[in-house]
């Protein structure tokens, strides 16, 4: 049996998601965060570097999300339902989405996090100069990076609605997550596709079924 080793709240939901997609069998480990937000020490047990999601099956354990959606799609989507057909500039756009959903469009929304997490827990009479002083690296280094990356995913998902082709794909998928937390952290007053985006994964059956199988999702 496939099993996702699943933590709440994280980007693991994407790999239910496919799975529900796919009507492929599966169970779910689940564990939950601790008071800082990290993963529990029980990960280390599955994986050496104790994230989630991690796959097991057959002896097989797989780590980081875009592998294992690789991993899903290679052994469990023999009719390609979820991949552009092969050499199309679908599929190459699909590709790139795998790999840039975590590569590039992650990082700058971390950043934003983690500069706003940094004053919160600081002594109090640091507070306001680190409050300043990250509101300033946010203003400079990290929004106008964030806004290249959100032109470029509205940009992309173009008349057809979706990241690589007519129909949704793994691309769609892949960026569940970075379109999800954006929305949160910035919003998209003023980018009608990625709205419209995501009401439509929002509606999707199999998202529906991901979501209740993987638990309360904050995209925090």
């Amino acid at each position: 049996m496939l099993t996702i080793h699943h933590l709440n709240n994280s980007r693991s939901q994407r790999v239910l998601w496919l799975l529900e997609e796919l009507e492929v069998p599966y169970e779910i480990i689940r564990y939950e965060r601790t008071r800082n937000l990290q993963a529990p020490p029980e990960l280390k047990k599955v994986h050496p570097l104790g994230k989630s999601p991690v796959l097991t099956e057959d002896g097989r354990t797989i780590a980081e999300t875009g592998a294992i959606l690789e991993y899903i799609l290679s052994r469990h989507d023999p009719d390609g339902r979820m991949t552009p057909p092969p050499e199309s500039d679908d599929y190459w756009a699909a590709r790139h989405f795998l790999h840039y959903a975590e590569g590039s469009a992650m990082p700058p929304l971390f950043l934003m996090l983690v500069l706003d997490m940094i004053p919160d827990r600081a002594p109090f009479f640091a507070k306001p100069i680190l409050k300043a002083a990250m509101e300033k690296v946010d203003e400079m280094l990290v929004r106008p990076q964030i806004a290249l990356h959100l032109d470029h995913w509205e940009a992309s998902i173009g008349a057809s609605g979706w990241f690589a082709g007519p129909e949704l794909s793994v691309a769609d998928i892949m960026m569940s997550f970075p379109v999800e937390t954006a929305a949160k952290r910035v919003g998209y007053e003023q980018r009608p596709k990625l709205r419209d985006f995501l009401q439509r994964i929002h509606d999707r059956p199999a998202y529906r079924r991901g979501l209740k199988r993987g638990g309360p999702y904050a995209y925090a």
